[in-house]
């Protein structure tokens, strides 16, 4: 497999091996794919927090009466008009 990098990362790369923290490039990639799918899954559970969070806010606001009735295909598009704005 090849993998074409920027000079900016292939930089990053380098240097990283020179550091001696790695013996080879192949070690750099794969400590950070590691890292990327560590932080993907925190990333997906952070998103998902704050879903709750807000239906959580939506459930409060129906049980006020805040709700807004959507009858028909124009009242639903009318809503997402006033979201766009």
């Amino acid at each position: 497999m090849h993998v074409s990098l920027t000079p900016e990362l292939e930089s990053r790369v380098k240097s990283r091996v020179k550091s001696g923290l790695y013996n080879n490039a192949s070690e750099v990639v794969r400590e950070a794919l590691r890292f990327m799918d560590t932080h993907e899954d925190w990333i997906h559970e952070i998103k998902l927090a704050q879903l709750r969070e807000q239906l959580a806010v939506g459930v409060k606001q129906l049980d006020r009466g805040e709700g807004t009735a959507i009858e028909s295909k124009a009242d639903l598009n009318s809503l997402f008009e006033i979201i766009k704005a």
